[in-house]
């Protein structure tokens, strides 16, 4: 399925499968299964990008691809066979590849069986105004920050646009079928000056192109990168901390990966309580902190089904500080006598109503944190990361910004941040966490954030 395109405006036709024609592959791949039963996964996708580096557009480009996942069972046995060829004849010998693997596979003890038919919530996520877009709009958005790095002569802009439309679509032998569409526009964008000091950086992420304000990404970066000029070394310590909501979702939606309820039933989570059992009931943060996935949210809009299928609906982790679920699996959930969730495919973090200005005026003597980069675990008990400081870090002396100071290395869990909590800002839609996927949080002031040494890198 996968091809070169030129460059074009809108989608090429077939590129991201519809409905029925998805309905209709999966369909035709079934009728070929003589195993018990069969699993099939067909995702399609069409992306258009720019890139530019150096105050110069470097590339451009449009990929249009897509795969298939079969999955075939013997009573416990199975094995899985991909490919991105969807003629017929691959289709064909995808299913005889995966009957071949499965009946010479172990049994697997945790087998279970296929997902039956389900209803979804519709979640509409494909806006037309983004699948449209063509390489002119993109262009142009591109110069809002090119433009005026060029005309200051002391700055060198960085960025990547990439615009996506995509289809997935999941059915089984047992009747299963789901399928959502949606569209995506994420930019990011890196200032630096041209004496080497100084680097900004912001970001936006929509469904809906028309909701990103390419001007007010351009200017945030470069205003980052001209205050950060210059920074002095402070002493690494125990500061009180104002993280931008990209560096709260930095560290927090690591939350999301220990939030298993198999591992903190087997005493090897964040979450499991000593002499046996989990913290399910139990106050672990702030009471300020909601933590829920839901698909329909305007802010997520995400896949309203997991990748066996399952439904997703609106599940709330954390509220009010109490710990309210884990995330379980069909096998766990069957063997503890429990409902599964399903996995969670968006995280938002509840807000408060305080701005970023509003925490910095409150602040006698604290730092600002634009984001967090290069984390790394320490201790998966606690949920102890370190990681780095960058594109943007400020002392606040007396309830303003003072000065730009030099990137720190910090040693921090989320869990405990998340506890030493003082003000909430409003949710955003984030654009850059290193784990991806759809993503809502809030600017945080906290106090006793560990910073363990300072780096050299600007």
């Amino acid at each position: 399925m996968s091809a070169p395109k030129r460059l074009r405006d809108g989608i090429p036709a077939g590129a991201v499968l519809s409905r029925a024609d998805a309905q209709a592959i999966a369909e035709r791949v079934m009728k070929f299964s003589k195993a018990d039963g069969i699993d099939v996964n067909l995702a399609s996708n069409h992306t258009t990008n720019v890139r530019f580096a150096d105050n110069q557009m470097s590339t451009a480009g449009a990929l249009t691809d897509g795969g298939l996942v079969v999955q075939s069972w013997f009573g416990p046995k199975h094995a899985v066979v991909t490919t991105n060829d969807l003629s017929e004849a691959s289709l064909r010998r995808c299913v005889e590849e995966s009957e071949r693997l499965a009946r010479l596979a172990p049994d697997d003890p945790e087998a279970m069986p296929l997902v039956e038919p389900q209803q979804y919530r519709p979640v509409e996520a494909f806006i037309d105004a983004t699948a449209n877009i063509g390489a002119a709009e993109r262009a142009q958005a591109a110069m809002s920050a090119l433009g005026p790095a060029r005309r200051a002569g002391d700055l060198k802009a960085a960025g990547f646009l990439v615009m996506g439309a995509n289809a997935t679509a999941l059915a089984n032998s047992a009747g299963m079928f789901a399928y959502h569409n949606g569209t995506n526009v994420n930019y990011t964008l890196t200032v630096r000056t041209t004496d080497g000091t100084g680097s900004g950086w912001a970001a936006a992420d929509h469904p809906d192109w028309r909701q990103i304000d390419f001007n007010a990404v351009s200017s945030r970066a470069i205003d980052k990168a001209r205050s950060s000029r210059q920074p002095a070394a402070v002493e690494p310590g125990r500061y009180t901390v104002i993280l931008e909501p990209q560096a709260v979702g930095d560290l927090v939606q690591l939350v999301a990966f220990y939030a298993d309820a198999r591992l903190a039933d087997e005493g090897r989570s964040p979450f499991s309580k000593q002499g046996g059992g989990n913290k399910v009931g139990e106050k672990i943060v702030d009471t300020r902190v909601t933590m829920f996935s839901d698909p329909a949210d305007p802010q997520l809009l995400a896949q309203p089904f997991d990748g066996e299928g399952m439904p997703l609906a609106r599940q709330v982790w954390i509220e009010n500080g109490e710990l309210k679920q884990l995330q379980t699996s069909r096998f766990w959930a069957k063997k503890q006598g429990r409902t599964p969730t399903g996995g969670a495919t968006s995280l938002k973090m509840a807000g408060g109503s305080s701005s970023v200005d509003e925490m910095i005026r409150s602040t006698e003597r604290g730092i600002l944190v634009t984001r967090l980069w290069y984390l790394r675990e320490v201790d998966p008990r606690t949920i102890l990361y370190t990681g780095l400081t960058r594109d943007g870090t400020f002392l606040i002396e007396q309830g303003r910004i003072s000065r730009s100071i030099r990137n720190l290395r910090f040693n921090e869990s989320p869990l405990f941040m998340l506890n030493n909590l003082e003000m909430l800002g409003r949710a955003e839609r984030l654009a850059g966490t290193e784990a991806g996927g759809s993503v809502v949080m809030p600017a945080l002031k906290v106090r006793d954030f560990t910073f363990t040494s300072l780096s050299e890198a600007v």
